[in-house]
């Protein structure tokens, strides 16, 4: 998360909080270290930020410290909280934390449409801790132009490494998709998630190149000829 970020997600937190809130629990919950928070919260403070407390007791925000409000009518509300509530098929936990911080951020705009259900069933969660590659690894090699390093085992099995350019993700109903130029085979392949076993992000970049590659791969794989399930690995 970058530092802008996380600095407009503390506010947010303290802003939701009746009490004071640590910065543990701040870390914990941004995934980063207190010395980080300590810091952070030093920067917002300069800033003018109305934020009261100490190391150790812990931090609130002033009341009556607001952000300028989001318009959105009813309607728009409603599509906002159906496409998050759909990120939990994709199996991006990354994403789906970042839904949830999303939804927090609109709640206050009108009453929780709670007759609107989103199915959960989709893609299999990005999780570690069952073998599979993280989402967000993937996303960020996209946006930072790095190769990765992958061992990819395909649908009969046969496992081999690769060394890939990622330009896209591609989320299917059941499964998510890396779209990449593969050195390998010379051509832009599609990589399911869930079969790649290991993914090393290189030093090596390909900066610069990524726009080129997504156009030429775009023109090669539309949907209406099925191109990108074709040259699925």
């Amino acid at each position: 998360m970058h530092r802008s970020n996380r600095l407009f997600e503390i506010i947010q937190i303290l802003r939701a909080s009746d009490r004071p809130v640590t910065a543990e629990r701040l870390a914990e919950t941004l995934e980063v270290s207190a010395r980080t928070i300590y810091r952070d919260i030093a920067s917002l403070q300069a800033m003018g930020t109305p934020i009261e407390g100490e190391a150790g007791l812990g931090y609130i925000m002033r009341r009556g410290y607001d952000l300028p409000p989001l318009n959105f009518d009813a309607e728009e509300v409603e599509a906002l909280q159906v496409g998050l509530s759909m990120l939990v098929r994709t199996g991006d936990s990354a994403l789906q934390q970042a839904a949830q911080r999303i939804c927090h951020k609109i709640e206050g705009l009108q009453a929780d449409a709670d007759w609107l259900r989103v199915a959960p069933w989709g893609a299999a969660p990005d999780d570690p801790a069952m073998g599979c590659v993280s989402l967000a690894n993937l996303r960020d090699a996209i946006r930072s132009e790095h190769k990765l390093q992958i061992t990819y085992r395909d649908g009969d099995q046969v496992q081999t490494h690769r060394t890939v350019r990622p330009v896209a993700l591609i989320y299917h109903l059941d499964c998510t998709m890396l779209a990449a130029w593969c050195e390998l085979r010379g051509a832009f392949r599609h990589f399911r998630s869930d079969r790649i076993w290991q993914c090393d992000e290189l030093e090596e970049c390909f900066s610069g190149q990524s726009t080129a590659l997504r156009k030429l791969w775009a023109e090669q794989h539309s949907w209406e000829d099925g191109g990108a399930a074709a040259a699925a690995e």
